[in-house]
């Protein structure tokens, strides 16, 4: 008696500013996420991936590195962020506020439906 398991098709995603690499797998259903990232070659052709620093996760949602995962999933490894997001908006802004060019109220784009204060 053969013991035969399911296989399935996923897509091991790593995205670069200027080059999106996608890499077309059929595994068996019982491989970890690690495991099929592993087989993919993707390691091998990006040696900055560090799967204990970058996050993982398929169709955007972060999972762990020993989930098992869908036929036709994505499995996407992340690169981490070079700068905070909250902290550009804040910077931006006040540059906005000391420019002029931003609401002193509100910090925001000035509304022509504001009162003015005359």
């Amino acid at each position: 008696m053969s013991i035969e398991t399911k296989m399935i098709h996923v897509e091991v995603v790593y995205a670069l500013p200027h080059e999106q690499r996608v890499l077309t797998l059929a595994v068996s259903s019982e491989m970890t996420v690690k495991e099929i990232i592993e087989q993919s070659g993707v390691l091998a052709q990006y040696p900055e991936i560090n799967l204990e620093k970058n996050k993982v996760g398929v169709f955007s949602r972060n999972i762990s590195l020993d989930a098992t995962v869908n036929d036709k999933d994505r499995i996407e490894i992340y690169r981490p962020l070079l700068a905070d997001p909250k902290e550009i908006r804040r910077k931006r802004a006040e540059q906005a506020k000391t420019a002029g060019s931003a609401d002193p109220v509100t910090g925001g784009k000035p509304s022509s439906l504001r009162k003015s204060e005359a």
